[in-house]
């Protein structure tokens, strides 16, 4: 165990000081969805697997609560199993977060993708949909941001190839984002 915990620490020690220049398009995030909430409009966040257990995360901090109590902001993960498990029965898995998007996406509104990999076609279709609605779009995307990178107005790309550091990596950006919108939103 203690090998495998001073490994993380080690790798993520290496990993944090990458992060810090991606600063400036982590705040062009924020004011993004800062002049978003300010339309009354929302941000859409997907993801698949552990990605879409950070989406929920990533939409909960912002529609209830990150640490103090303020408005809540309209943040919605495309996690509904009933939508997913109907669009990828009716017409294909790669279609599951895309049908959310058509549905609930209005031009001004933001999409947030969350992907390791930046290959996955679900994530890749939702961006495509976004794109034709007129919504902005952001990635979080690891590795060299596969498929995806390009795609988005807004990208933050984790230099890391491990799926659990890259994860990690996403979820400093996300916190710092959230304390940044925070700070704003009292």
């Amino acid at each position: 165990m203690r090998s495998l915990l001073d490994n993380a620490i080690y790798e993520l020690s290496l990993l944090l000081p990458k992060l810090a220049p991606m600063a400036a398009t982590l705040e062009k995030l924020g004011q993004a969805m800062l002049e978003c909430w300010g339309r009354r409009g929302k941000v859409l966040v997907c993801g698949n697997g552990g990605s879409a257990a950070d989406a929920m995360h990533f939409a909960e901090e912002f529609s209830v609560r990150f640490m103090s109590n303020r408005r809540a902001l309209a943040a919605i993960a495309l996690c509904d199993p009933t939508a997913i498990t109907c669009a990828a029965n009716d017409f294909g898995y790669e279609t599951v977060f895309a049908r959310q998007v058509e549905a609930l996406g209005n031009p001004g509104d933001i999409l947030v993708v969350l992907s390791t990999s930046g290959n996955s076609p679900s994530i890749l279709r939702a961006i495509e949909q976004a794109r034709k609605q007129q919504m902005l779009t952001a990635a979080f995307l690891g590795r060299d941001g596969g498929q995806a990178r390009g795609q988005c107005d807004l990208e933050l790309i984790i230099p890391a190839h491990l799926p659990h550091r890259i994860q990690e990596g996403h979820k400093v950006l996300f916190h710092t984002l959230c304390e940044w919108v925070e700070a704003r939103c009292q």
